[in-house]
């Protein structure tokens, strides 16, 4: 019995945390699934040999409730090749590039 009400009482606590965490970051993975798709119809190689090199790694970092920043490195190896910056609005669903 007390195995049941300690299942019982894990559970009951564990579900809540779960939950917010999708909530806490649903404005970073909207942004970073918007730009990604974005980024990839974009993004056109020339040669076979660069799309086997060249790994795009993404970082977002939340503003406001609609707003995040959205910051793409592109590296071959160690050595990053380039490094790009949007403002997306997940709200309007707009991506905007940041000219550095």
């Amino acid at each position: 019995m007390k195995k049941l009400i300690t299942i019982l009482l894990f559970q009951v606590l564990l579900v809540p945390f779960g939950v917010n965490a999708n909530e806490n970051f649903s404005v970073e993975i909207e942004a970073l699934t918007l730009v990604m798709e974005q980024y990839e119809k974009d993004f056109e190689p020339e040669t076979e040999l660069e799309l086997n090199n060249k790994k795009p790694s993404y970082m977002a970092l939340k503003q406001d409730e609609c707003n995040a920043t959205v910051k793409v490195t592109e590296k071959t190896g160690l050595e990053i090749v380039g490094t790009e910056s949007f403002d997306v609005n997940v709200c309007k669903k707009e991506i905007n590039k940041v000219i550095n």
